[in-house]
């Protein structure tokens, strides 16, 4: 005979698993889930666990809709909430379609088996991008630790390049790093953080990461003698300012925009970065940005519609690219 202590317990799992406002579960329903469970008891403790669950907090109603019953009609997330959090997994290509799979399915344990099927129907994985390193889950809990501590790290990091016989191969390189923060960006996760070998920042991708080993006993280096940041590292800022999380000296940027640009150029740096009116079909954009290959091909995707007005470094860089690009069109 199971423990009748478990009961109220059961009542809640099942509830939890089973019911919503659509499909509520009367008494003889949970009785027989007792049942199965080696619990038999009375209608009227049936009620009585339920009573105690709802003064416990639980949101649990008696509807005598179509079908009678009990149901809980409030959860930790909502049914659109669980929706964006499995749209949010399957759209990051650096976690594995196994791992997606994995963590879609504990996502949507926090609904009904019904809200989960119907939102399971709609959410798909295949025909996506996806990365293949299932290690990516030990990796990000590590580099958690070491930046929390303040640890060094030693990461074998991996990049694919074409050999001189058209085959795809990988190419490996050992880095010493003192890590600083995670940052999603552009569908990748990233790690930032400073090479043992240089004085500024760098970004890896962390499903490029293939080996990690936190360097418990080897102190990091300081942000503060790498980056413009003193007190705290502001990934915020630093997503912000660093296109496509290239490395680069953050600028004073000036960018003349013709105005159907101001969605795109607002979504990209900010509702309170600084614009003004440049006559009638353009503006002007003044932003701190660091100047480097991301921010300049982010420009070109553009044309002529973007002219940058300062600095010179950026505007040489830009024109280099136009150059590259018309000597391979030429006619």
């Amino acid at each position: 005979m199971a423990n009748q202590k478990l009961k109220m317990l059961y009542i809640l799992e099942l509830l939890s698993r089973e019911s919503d406002e659509e499909h509520p579960i009367d008494a003889e329903q949970i009785m027989r889930y007792l049942e199965d469970r080696g619990l038999h008891c009375e209608r009227k403790s049936v009620y009585s666990d339920v009573a105690v669950l709802k003064e416990y907090g639980y949101d649990i109603l008696y509807t005598k809709a179509a079908k009678s019953g009990y149901f809980l009609a409030s959860r930790e997330f909502e049914a659109a909430e669980v929706r964006l959090l499995c749209d949010a997994v399957q759209a990051a290509n650096f976690i594995s379609p196994k791992k997606s799979g994995q963590l879609t399915e504990k996502i949507l344990g926090l609904l009904s088996c019904w809200q989960a099927g119907e939102i399971k129907g709609q959410v798909h994985v295949e025909n996506r991008p996806k990365s293949t390193n299932e290690e990516i889950y030990y990796h990000i809990d590590k580099l958690n630790r070491a930046i929390q501590t303040g640890c060094k790290i030693m990461v074998l990091y991996r990049r694919r390049v074409i050999t001189d016989s058209n085959a795809v191969e990988y190419e490996s390189r050992e880095h010493t790093l003192s890590p600083y923060a995670l940052i999603w960006k552009d569908d990748h996760y990233y790690l930032v953080g400073n090479n043992d070998k240089y004085d500024n920042l760098m970004s890896l991708r962390v499903d490029r990461i293939r080996k990690l080993t936190v360097l418990d006993s080897e102190p990091a280096r300081h942000f503060s003698e790498v980056s413009p940041y003193k007190d705290y590292f502001d990934s915020a800022d630093y997503a912000k300012t660093h296109f496509h999380m290239f490395s680069g000296t953050p600028e004073h940027i000036e960018l003349l925009c013709r105005n159907e640009l101001i969605e795109p150029v607002l979504d990209r740096f900010g509702e309170s970065v600084q614009i003004r009116r440049a006559g009638e079909e353009k503006f002007c954009l003044c932003a701190d940005a660091a100047v480097s290959e991301g921010l300049a091909s982010w420009i070109m995707q553009f044309g002529a519609k973007i002219q940058v007005k300062s600095p010179d470094s950026l505007k040489a860089m830009v024109l280099e690219k136009a150059k590259e690009i018309c000597s391979v069109y030429c006619i």
